[in-house]
């Protein structure tokens, strides 16, 4: 990424420009060619894959324009990008519970951990952290 992009976006909207294209990507492909749904009884009973990728589109689209608001002011972003692993993670739980996907739960983990956490853990981390400059030595040794 170029330095001009850096500042203009910081390490947190680089984080949600990221994350949310991943999603709005992950999106598109259920919508494009919907896999099996084997483990998401809990969304399919509801409606179709295809209808559950506007949650990834829509919820990767509102991450990726939080990118470009101020710290502070781009909590909708992290939000929006919680939401459709958080769903995920919870279909493949009741399927596990439910005994209809024993692998559900390395799922439901995954989602988790690798999206859940990261994204929790993103959203803690400020724009600059820089270490104190450490304090000159006082002369005659007095502290």
């Amino acid at each position: 990424m170029s330095a001009a992009a850096r500042r203009l976006l910081g390490r947190r909207g680089t984080f949600l420009l990221i994350i949310g294209g991943g999603e709005t990507c992950y999106g598109l492909s259920f919508l494009v060619d919907p896999p099996t749904a084997q483990g998401l009884g809990l969304l399919t009973h509801w409606c179709s894959l295809r209808h559950w990728s506007w949650l990834w589109i829509l919820c990767g689209l509102i991450t990726a324009t939080s990118a470009l608001l101020r710290v502070g002011r781009d909590w909708a972003g992290y939000l929006a990008a919680l939401a459709p692993p958080t769903v995920w993670a919870t279909a493949y739980t009741a399927a596990v519970v439910l005994g209809q996907f024993s692998r559900g739960a390395y799922v439901a983990l995954w989602y988790l951990t690798s999206h859940v956490g990261v994204i929790l853990w993103a959203a803690t981390v400020p724009e600059h952290s820089v270490p104190h400059a450490p304090r000159p030595a006082r002369k005659g040794g007095a502290p």
